[in-house]
């Protein structure tokens, strides 16, 4: 496996345990509304924003349908400026490449740019197992490394914490990881922004290795493309003698020019900017300027696996953004550590599973609502509910096998098909649902039903079946009114054929329509 899933307890499980967390509830309110509130004023200053997102969708389908020609130019163009390209197949693969390369330069520390592809693939872990440190220079990736936690967010790591609990860690934390907090630090914004600052200048002014991820690769000049708010990335980008990069395969890009598009469409949908305040590109190598050896590791870590799913595939197009998880519902309460996974909310539960296989994440493609916001909210128009719908499907399908036994839910849910497949069984059965009206006779509606539906009503009530069914409404409406020919009208549960045949109700196809 990847090692994509970070070994979490199942959703519901690590869901139900963080709605119950009220300081993690309001932090997520707070700054998902703030950001979400942003993001609209941001992107409706855009009157093409709608042919934006459909040419960011249409450039990242034609390189997925192409990416072999494209990363073997993309090889071709990093070669020829003095780079140095090497492809991993997986999570191992990687963690060795870049371990090798840190070893061979003689040295025991790394500066790193925010990086997921890293996360990913639990780089600073691996660089630790082989006696090298590796620092986070970002803001919010420094407060997760300092606080012994997992970001929980795409954009912004820390999302989970506020500026109290962000202060307690500085405080705590950073006499161990170099330079103290300074004495009497308060939690206004601007003063651990600065304690960041000299905390990591000392870092940055004596690393000799810098690890870096990138948001685009362009294949025809071989250039990366790094866009952050801080300054930090570039740091990391420009001070070390040598430069190792590992990206997704998926990030690459044909040309310069398909820049254009997403250089508008990430910043708006991101960090609601019209423009991010960094952008770091490099192409190779340049004597006198940046690092002297400039190394790219291309990841796969599933991705060809996931580019074979014609469904699935979709995922690949994400320039994570992060606009997703701002509008879920799911994910503003449950938080991003509920999924296990490093990507999390509605991306994460349709991205994770792919790379991992359902198997490892059978719960993450029922993380969701199917609510939508997250296709409305998408720049590149990923159509997120489908594909949850699809992995799901496959959920199941992976369940089944030789001598499976199904689960009650499978067999109420094949039970249901077999019931309402025919129009007679189906009104027979509303007809004796209303024997349920005795389960909530003092609540009026049903807290708890017994085994094996008992599932449903965990964390949902439902309501009482009514007292009397449409159908059996219409029949006595249609009797009382003496029928269309007087006689008092045929029982609409019998088609013209007897019972059990075409319903009156039932379209050409004998199917109710809807």
């Amino acid at each position: 496996m990847s090692g994509t899933f970070v070994g979490m307890p199942a959703f519901p499980k690590a869901a139900h345990e963080a709605v119950n967390n009220a300081t993690l509830r309001g932090n997520l309110r707070h700054a998902t509304q703030t950001i979400r509130t942003k993001r609209a004023k941001a992107v409706a200053e855009v009157s093409d924003w709608a042919e934006l997102r459909e040419a960011g969708r249409r450039i990242k389908d034609h390189t997925l349908r192409h990416l072999d020609r494209y990363l073997v130019q993309l090889e071709e163009s990093v070669t020829a400026a003095g780079g140095v390209v090497h492809w991993a197949a997986d999570a191992e693969e990687a963690n060795r490449v870049v371990t090798e390369l840190v070893r061979a330069t003689g040295e025991s520390e790394v500066v790193k740019v925010k990086s997921m592809a890293t996360q990913e693939i639990g780089l600073n872990e691996a660089l630790e197992a082989a006696g090298i440190r590796a620092y986070e220079t970002d803001l919010a990736e420094l407060i997760v490394q300092l606080g012994e936690d997992r970001p929980s967010h795409i954009l912004v790591p820390a999302i989970h914490r506020n500026r109290g609990e962000i202060r307690d860690i500085f405080v705590r934390e950073m006499g161990a990881w170099g330079r103290a907090a300074p004495e009497g630090l308060t939690d206004t914004p601007a003063e651990l922004a600065e304690a960041a600052r000299l905390h990591l200048r000392e870092k940055f002014l004596r690393a000799k290795v810098g690890v870096s991820g990138a948001n685009f690769m362009v294949a025809e000049t071989g250039t990366l493309v790094v866009v952050e708010s801080e300054g930090n990335g570039r740091m990391c980008l420009t001070l070390p003698e040598t430069l190792i990069s590992v990206v997704g395969i998926e990030k690459t890009v044909p040309t310069w020019r398909d820049l254009e598009v997403f250089l508008q469409t990430l910043p708006r949908s991101s960090t609601a900017e019209r423009m991010n305040p960094y952008t770091s590109m490099w192409t190779g190598t340049t004597d006198g300027d940046g690092p002297r050896t400039f190394h790219l590791v291309l990841l796969d870590n599933g991705r060809t696996d996931t580019l074979a799913d014609e469904v699935g595939r979709q995922a690949l197009r994400c320039i994570r953004c992060s606009a997703c998880l701002n509008v879920c519902p799911v994910y503003e309460r449950a938080g991003g550590h509920a999924y296990g996974s490093v990507y999390p909310g509605p991306i994460g539960a349709v991205l994770s599973p792919q790379l991992t296989g359902v198997t490892d994440n059978p719960s993450l493609p029922y993380a969701s609502t199917l609510c939508g916001a997250c296709l409305d909210a998408c720049p590149v128009a990923i159509d997120i509910p489908s594909m949850l719908v699809h992995l799901r499907a496959k959920v199941v399908d992976a369940h089944r096998g030789a001598g499976h036994r199904p689960t009650a839910e499978q067999a109420v849910m094949t039970t249901a098909a077999w019931t309402m497949a025919k129009p007679r069984r189906w009104a027979r059965t509303l007809r004796a649902a209303r024997l349920g009206r005795l389960l909530g006779r003092r609540r009026g509606t049903i807290s708890r039903l017994p085994p094996p539906l008992a599932a449903w009503t965990a964390s949902r009530d439902l309501p009482l079946p009514p007292s009397e069914s449409f159908r059996d409404r219409w029949s006595r409406r249609q009797a009382s009114a003496g029928g269309p020919d007087g006689s008092g009208g045929h029982d609409p549960q019998d088609g013209p054929d007897g019972p059990d045949g075409p319903d009156e109700l039932d379209g050409p196809d004998g199917r109710t329509p809807r």
